[in-house]
């Protein structure tokens, strides 16, 4: 899935916390990195938002109810 024009870091880490299986980012380059993992966060996000916020970036996410709450998160920020 796409997740586009992420505005508050914040509830975008809040969102992948409260997800129950694993989440992965997919890079251009097709690597996989898993977002649970704080030190995964930290490392990969720190290029990408630099400038403020986020355009694009695709997920995996193996959990049918984590891939709502991201859906969720994508509409309504949440």
């Amino acid at each position: 899935m796409k997740i586009q024009n992420i505005t508050d870091v914040d509830q975008f880490f809040k969102a992948i916390d409260e997800c129950k299986g694993t989440v992965e980012l997919v890079s251009p380059e097709g690597d996989r990195i898993n977002l649970k993992s704080k030190l995964a966060q930290y490392l990969s996000m720190a290029n990408i938002f630099s400038n403020g916020y986020i355009k694009e970036l695709e997920l995996v996410a193996y959990n049918k109810e984590d891939v709502d709450r991201l859906i969720r998160f994508m509409y309504e920020g949440s």
